[in-house]
């Protein structure tokens, strides 16, 4: 997505990378970033929170209005909750392996299904 936005910055076209890898996402050298440290692939936000997602997407854009200076970086005044994610973030355990064992056959019940 960084290589992307840089292309597009390229063309004249302004961009903001939402992201959550942010030592990633600076080494692009992208000219925007809102960093939201969130759980990798919940830049937005919460799935199914659509306040939560519609907040970070109005910081996103205000990034772009506000930004004077190349590769600016603001940081997102969001929490996920505690930060007890930190912690158990794709952890794998005997007290988890079986819901997540049941949860994977069900998406791939579901993708087949598609």
């Amino acid at each position: 997505m960084s290589l992307v936005a840089r292309h597009l910055e390229a063309s004249g076209i302004a961009t903001v990378v939402m992201g959550s890898a942010r030592d990633i996402v600076e080494e692009c050298g992208v000219a925007r970033m809102l960093f939201v440290d969130f759980p990798l692939g919940n830049p937005c936000g919460k799935p199914g929170d659509a306040v939560m997602q519609r907040d970070i997407t109005s910081l996103a854009l205000d990034v772009v209005a506000s930004a004077v200076a190349p590769r600016t970086t603001v940081q997102a005044p969001v929490q996920w909750g505690s930060d007890d994610w930190r912690s158990a973030y794709m952890e794998v355990g005997d007290h988890n392996r079986e819901a997540l064992r049941d949860a994977g056959e069900q998406r791939r019940r579901h993708q087949a299904g598609a």
